[in-house]
C-alpha cells in the first residue's frame, strides 16, 4: 500500500522558475547594448551547464554564471555598476516572498490524514530550508530531504535511509526528468504535474503517450489517489 507520499518543492509547492524568467529578462537588457537576446540565454545556459559541478543549483550559483556571463559577453568590459546590478538581481531573488501554487496548502492538509508526506528537493541547503519557512507548509511533512542531485541512486539512498520499501513510495513533482524517471524505474510510483515555464535543464524530449500520471492541478491529486 502507499506510505509515504514525497513532493518536490518548487514549481510543484511554490512559484520558482518565474523568478528566473523575469531575472533572466532584466539580465538580457543590461547585455542588449553587447548582444541579441538568442546569444545571451544561449551563453547563460552554457554557462550555468558548466558550472554545476561547481556551484550546485539555486539562486547562488545562478547568480554567479550571470556574472560570468557578463564578463565574457562584454570582454570584461563591464564596468563595477553593471556588476553591481547583477549581484542586485541575484539579491532580489533572494528576497522574494514564496508563493504556494494554488490549491497546496488544502492538498495537503487534507492529505496529512492519510499519509506520510515528505519533501524531497534540490538544491542549495540555505535557499531552499528558508523558501520552506516562508512557505508557511513546512509542518505538514515529516521529513525533509535537501539534495545535490534528484537521480535514481540518490532515490534509492533515501528510501533506504528511512526504511522505506518503493512499492510505498509515490513522488510527485514537475520535472519528468528529477521527480518522475528517476522514480519509476526503482519500481516506485510517480506523479507528473507540470508547471507552465520548464527550465532548458529540466526538459526531457516526450514520446507518446505519458506511462504515469499527469495532472492539470494538486486539486486533482487526492481524487487520484482514492482511485489507487
Amino acid at each position: 500500500m502507499l506510505r509515504t507520499l514525497a513532493f518536490d518543492a518548487d514549481d510543484t509547492l511554490w512559484h520558482n522558475e518565474t523568478h528566473y524568467a523575469e531575472t533572466q529578462e532584466a539580465f538580457r537588457a543590461l547585455l542588449r547594448p553587447f548582444h541579441d537576446d538568442a546569444w545571451i540565454d544561449a551563453r547563460l545556459h552554457d554557462t550555468e551547464m558548466r558550472n554545476l559541478g561547481q556551484y550546485g543549483y539555486g539562486i547562488k550559483g545562478f547568480t554567479l554564471s550571470m556574472i560570468e556571463t557578463a564578463l565574457e559577453l562584454t570582454e570584461n568590459r563591464l564596468d563595477g555598476t553593471g556588476l553591481r546590478r547583477v549581484l542586485d538581481l541575484g539579491k532580489a531573488m533572494l528576497d522574494k516572498p514564496v508563493e504556494p501554487l494554488p490549491g497546496v496548502a488544502e492538498v495537503l492538509a487534507e492529505l496529512a490524514g492519510t499519509f506520510e508526506l515528505m519533501v524531497i528537493t534540490k538544491g542549495d541547503l540555505f535557499d531552499q530550508e528558508t523558501k520552506l519557512a516562508k512557505s508557511g507548509l513546512g509542518g505538514h511533512f515529516s521529513k525533509v530531504e535537501i539534495v545535490s542531485e534528484k537521480d535514481e541512486a540518490t532515490y534509492a539512498t533515501l528510501l533506504r535511509r528511512h526504511g522505506i520499501a518503493p512499492a510505498s513510495f509515490t513522488m510527485v513533482g514537475n520535472s519528468v526528468k528529477s521527480d518522475i524517471l528517476p522514480v519509476l524505474a526503482l519500481g516506485a510510483r510517480a506523479i507528473h504535474i507540470p508547471y507552465h515555464l520548464t527550465w532548458a535543464h529540466e526538459v526531457v524530449a516526450g514520446s507518446g503517450e505519458s506511462p504515469f500520471p499527469v495532472l492539470e492541478s494538486i486539486r486533482d491529486l487526492p481524487a487520484l489517489l482514492a482511485g489507487w
